[in-house]
C-alpha cells in the first residue's frame, strides 16, 4: 500500500517552476495510487479559484489541468488565512477545492505513514 501524501505549494505564477513541480508531484503520487491531499497557500492560493487563469511553463503540464485533476481525485485545499488576505470566498473556487485553517493541515500532515512536501 502506498504512503498518503499531502503537498504544500506555497506559490503559483510567481515561482512558475517550484510551483508547477509540487502540483507535478502530487499529480504522480495520484496516479501510483497514493492518497493525496493538496494544500495551496500564499500566491499559491490563486490556483484553486475558477476562472483565473493558471500559468503554462515549457515543457510542463499546464497547471490548471494539473489541478483540475486533483481537484477531481484529491483532497484540494486552499489555506482559509491566505483566502481571506486575497478576499477569496468558498463560492470562487474550483468544483472539489475547499478551504480549511492550520489545524486541518496539521491534522493531515500528523495521520500516521503520512509524508508531507512543501514547494
Amino acid at each position: 500500500m502506498t504512503r498518503p501524501l499531502v503537498v504544500k505549494v506555497t506559490c503559483g505564477a510567481d515561482d512558475p517552476e517550484r510551483s508547477n513541480q509540487g502540483l507535478t508531484v502530487a499529480a504522480t503520487a495520484l496516479s501510483a495510487g497514493a492518497r493525496v491531499s493538496l494544500w495551496l497557500t500564499g500566491e499559491g492560493a490563486w490556483l484553486g479559484v475558477a476562472g483565473r487563469e493558471a500559468f503554462t511553463l515549457p515543457q510542463a503540464a499546464p497547471a490548471a489541468d494539473l489541478v483540475a485533476t486533483l481537484a477531481a481525485e484529491a483532497q484540494v485545499t486552499v489555506c482559509t488565512q491566505c483566502a481571506a488576505r486575497r478576499e477569496i470566498a468558498e463560492a470562487d473556487l474550483l468544483p472539489g477545492v475547499r478551504i480549511a485553517g492550520a489545524s486541518t493541515f496539521v491534522e493531515e500532515a500528523l495521520a500516521p505513514d503520512v509524508q508531507a512536501l512543501v514547494y
